[in-house]
């Protein structure tokens, strides 16, 4: 990978991360439960594999990068109460959708998913089990932070056909852990570590973040040593999201303290540098995976997809997401539950299905989030088989896209010729510039365009 300074500055503005489109910002309240409902009722003809995800928004402790939709408490009363509105949801939504369509993918986040005591990972699991028909071999994964992890967790996640854990790592600096409120010794990383291969996990990833107050090359660099002797299957190395409008918390992270534009630049080069070095393929938007691995196989066979859980080799899955602020999806629509937990608990409560938004997508949409996902996943489209599948002429559709995609070819970030659009080697770490050519929503002018979190 080759960048520079210049255009790093260039095209480090605000954009989307695409795990939908189109994103969720505009989703509208004008989109009710029984848009919902009708539409799971629907989708019970289409007969479509289904794929779960829990969302478990508690955690002990709360670190000031998190962007995620959470409630940092040691009452474990909340979480008890909590599943049982979760249990009365995904009976409902179970109900709704229909028997006999088979579960293919089940994803835990949060939070903290394994803020939960194992004997209530076991009851939850027993629940979905239950009320959906799960694969034999469904790929089944829970986000786990390693500071309140016992073996007792890590047993009962197996117990529960758990086979992928993804381990929160961020940063194995003690002052950058201590300026984000999160530490965690490199002996408690190898402990859970331990636990997870003795327990049989053959699929594990460690999420890791840049951008982080106090950051460096050299810091980062001694984290990479022991996260790479540790071997494992999968790597997702984020780029922290300053977001304080948003998540007023990241207030208690010093601005200056932040990494400037040449120090950001220097570690994406490390992490290009060393995870390739170590055997890594770099699939794209911060996840890596070693040479094998099935994620890489798809993108080699360009089937690989993208969603709200990240990459995926389940693409003919409609997504049930079950808590607060949880996003499911169907081809044709988004909903998403409400995010405070008193609005969630209250709509349950009432014998209703949680939903605060969601949007119907039209046609020019699922052409646009075709455009996009091929981007993100195969790094290329190539025009004769996206017009074949779509019945357009490429060039003629998106030649307002191929206009703003002009700049970012002669900086060299992307390749256009007759046959496709190609994203280059520079190219790859502002594959959210060029998916941003695709994205209509971000043309209009007759709205508040959404606030987001810088592209690189």
């Amino acid at each position: 990978m080759q960048a520079s300074i210049a255009l790093l500055e260039k095209y480090s503005k605000p954009g989307p991360r695409y795990t939908s489109y189109p994103t969720a910002p505009y989703f509208s309240t004008a989109f009710s439960e029984a848009d919902w409902r009708a539409e799971l009722m629907c989708s019970q003809a289409s007969g479509r594999d289904l794929s779960l995800y829990v969302h478990i928004p508690f955690c002990d402790s709360l670190c000031y990068y998190c962007g995620c939709n959470m409630v940092a408490t040691q009452d474990y009363t909340k979480a008890t109460s909590y599943l049982d509105v979760l249990f009365d949801e995904i009976e409902r939504s179970a109900e709704l959708a229909g028997d006999g369509r088979v579960v293919r993918q089940i994803h835990w986040g949060g939070g903290t998913p394994t803020y939960l005591k194992p004997a209530d990972i076991l009851r939850l699991s027993q629940h979905l089990h239950r009320h959906f028909m799960v694969a034999e071999d469904a790929e089944i994964g829970c986000e786990v932070d390693p500071r309140a992890l016992s073996h007792e967790h890590v047993q009962a996640l197996k117990q529960a056909g758990f086979n992928r854990v993804s381990v929160g790592v961020q940063d194995l600096d003690e002052r950058v852990q201590r300026a984000v409120n999160r530490l965690q010794p490199l002996a408690l990383i190898q402990q859970v570590y331990g636990w997870m291969r003795s327990e049989g996990f053959n699929s594990i990833n460690m999420d890791l973040m840049v951008g982080l107050p106090h950051q460096s090359v050299a810091s980062f660099n001694a984290t990479l040593d022991e996260i790479l002797a540790l071997s494992p299957d999968r790597l997702a190395v984020f780029g922290y999201a300053h977001v304080p409008w948003l998540k007023k918390h990241q207030k208690l992270i010093q601005e200056p303290d932040l990494p400037d534009f040449a120090t950001r630049l220097s570690l994406q080069e490390l992490i290009q540098r060393r995870l390739s070095e170590a055997g890594y393929v770099y699939i794209g938007m911060d996840h890596f995976a070693r040479h094998d691995d099935e994620l890489v196989r798809a993108q080699q066979q360009k089937t690989l997809w993208r969603n709200f859980q990240g990459y995926t080799t389940h693409r003919d899955c409609d997504i049930l997401a079950f808590g607060a602020s949880a996003i499911s999806q169907t081809d044709d629509v988004y909903a998403q539950n409400f995010k405070r937990l008193a609005d969630y608990h209250t709509r349950v409560g009432q014998g209703s299905l949680p939903i605060e938004r969601g949007l119907r997508i039209s046609e020019d949409d699922k052409i646009r989030r075709d455009a996009i996902t091929r981007i993100m996943c195969d790094l290329e489209l190539d025009k004769a088989a996206f017009s074949q599948v779509w019945g357009l002429d490429f060039d003629t559709y998106f030649v307002q896209s191929l206009t703003e995609l002009e700049a970012l070819s002669a900086d060299g970030l992307v390749e256009i010729t007759p046959q496709r659009v190609r994203v280059t080697e520079a190219g790859r770490i502002f594959l959210r510039n060029i998916a941003m050519a695709f994205d209509a929503y971000l043309q209009q002018t007759d709205g508040a365009v959404p606030r987001y979190s810088r592209t690189v």
